[in-house]
């Protein structure tokens, strides 16, 4: 039910939609008898758009999303034995009707999770991702990535596949059942966690609430630091999906602390994780 409520909500509350049932319900009230409140909710529309597109207020709302997790530090040992990829990175829907790989803004999640599982040959990789779509339904995201990882010279003996998952709650909790049915979990492990670095900070805290504590490698960065603070959109769309990705992170970070599928309302590094580079293990 959640999963629903959240998708219906968001629907309603993300940036760029409000901005246009403002304009459009303004549109409506200039032919009423409410016309001067019409053209305030029009000219008050039309200002967000320009704001909200065009100004680096969605760089400033996602950098620190991006800046709250830095990389593990794989030099230390012991090596990974497994590296976690969230879906999120494929348009299953135009994937599976074309029979291609459909990668999306956050093709690195499987990108860098290849390169990763190359440069350690003994780690498992696991992939968590389902159907996520409700108008329109696919088949489930673990297919297509262990098709497409498997192109890219992962064994598919390495690949442990969770494909019911259809939010980041599900992702740890499905995934830790999975992984604990085949063993692969104990303070003798360590696993990598790689998502995009601005979804990073609710995944983090999922999977500590979960009780399944890994390690961060995000991906998939949207800007290049604080330099991008005072760095203006050149397309008033770019401006809106970056402030929409942005806030759908920081109302999904309070839907979560407030149900309960957070450890944290805005988890930050080492909070409550074991030491992975002790002799303990993760």
């Amino acid at each position: 039910m959640f999963f629903y409520i959240a998708k219906a909500v968001w629907f309603v509350l993300q940036p760029s939609t409000l901005i246009a049932l403002l304009i459009g319900y303004g549109a409506i009230l200039i032919w009423t008898g409410w016309a001067r409140w019409g053209r305030r909710f029009v000219s008050i529309g039309a200002i967000l758009l320009l704001v909200v597109g065009l100004s680096p207020l969605g760089n400033a709302l996602i950098l620190p999303l991006e800046d709250r997790f830095p990389r593990a530090d794989l030099d230390s040992p012991p090596p990974p034995t497994g590296i976690i990829i969230l879906g999120g990175a494929e348009n299953r829907l135009v994937g599976s009707a074309r029979d291609a790989p459909t990668l999306n803004e956050a093709g690195e999640r499987l990108l860098e999770g290849a390169i990763l599982a190359h440069r350690f040959p003994e780690a498992k990789v696991a992939f968590s991702g389902g159907d996520a779509g409700i108008l329109y339904k696919s088949d489930s995201e673990a297919e297509g990535a262990a098709s497409l990882l498997s192109k890219l010279g992962i064994d598919r003996d390495r690949l442990i596949l969770e494909s019911d998952a259809r939010d980041t709650y599900e992702n740890a909790v499905y995934l830790k059942k999975e992984l604990e049915a085949k063993g692969e979990l104990d303070l003798t492990k360590r696993w990598l966690l790689i998502t995009s670095a601005y979804h990073m900070p609710r995944s983090m805290g999922a999977f500590r609430q979960a009780g399944f504590y890994v390690e961060p490698w995000p991906v998939d960065y949207r800007t290049r630091g604080m330099v991008d603070l005072t760095r203006p959109f050149d397309k008033v769309s770019e401006g809106l999906r970056r402030v929409d990705t942005a806030m759908r992170e920081w109302v999904g970070l309070f839907a979560y602390w407030l149900t309960g599928r957070t450890d944290a309302l805005f988890p930050a590094p080492n909070e409550g994780a074991p030491d992975c580079a002790s002799p303990k293990g993760c």
